[in-house]
This record gives structure tokens, sequence and C-alpha cells, in this order.
């Protein structure tokens, strides 16, 4: 399943699921906030319930949208115990998107004398 909200269906549809789906993925990751998030859930390696705010230097209100972001194209999951959300890696995902950027990163490139 391609999550189209980060690019209109309009120019979704010209490319592949798989490059919808990088786009995605690095369009989540392409904040520094969110990638301060997920470092910090990562070193934890437990679900965190505590506050993000006394770890980042952010409003509660933007932290939350960071994760809601995080969480839309699964790289997090969120649950509800009390009056709480607690969030952690979703490591089945996480291997999932990391496998596909190293896809990416491994192709090999073209060189050429003739290149600028």
């Amino acid at each position: 399943m391609v999550i189209k909200y980060f690019m209109g269906a309009t120019k979704a549809q010209h490319f592949t699921e798989a490059q919808n789906q990088l786009a995605n993925y690095a369009k989540a990751l392409a904040h520094p906030a969110r990638i301060a998030i997920l470092q910090y859930l990562l070193k934890q390696q437990t679900c965190i319930c505590s506050n993000l705010v006394e770890e980042l230097p952010l409003a509660q209100a933007t932290i939350s949208q960071h994760l809601k972001e995080l969480k839309a194209v699964g790289l997090i999951k969120g649950n509800v115990e009390g009056t709480s959300v607690c969030y952690c890696i979703d490591h089945e995902k996480w291997e999932e998107v990391r496998a596909t950027f190293l896809l990416l990163f491994t192709g090999k490139v073209a060189h050429t004398n003739n290149c600028c």
C-alpha cells in the first residue's frame, strides 16, 4: 500500500509503487527533529511513555506533529496506556525501510570521463 499524502495522486501515478514508497520514507526522515526522535527511541531500546519535551528543545504540539508523521509511514508505533501515549520503533518496518534505502544506495553509478 502506498501512502500518497506526501505527493498528489496526479503526480504519484507516474512513478512505481516502490519509488513512491521510498519518497514517502525520505520525506518522513527529512526533518532533524524526526531524526532526533528516532535516534532517541533507538537508543532507549524500549517503548517511551515519558514526555519527549524533556529530551528535545521543541514544544509538545510540535513533537506530536513529528510523531504523527513518523507513525504515518510506520516507522514508529504508539499505544495509549492510561493517560500517556507510549512510542517505540516498529522494528519490522525499520528493517524494511533500511533495506529499501540500502537498495538505492548500493546501486552502481555509471562513471565516465565525459560527465560533469
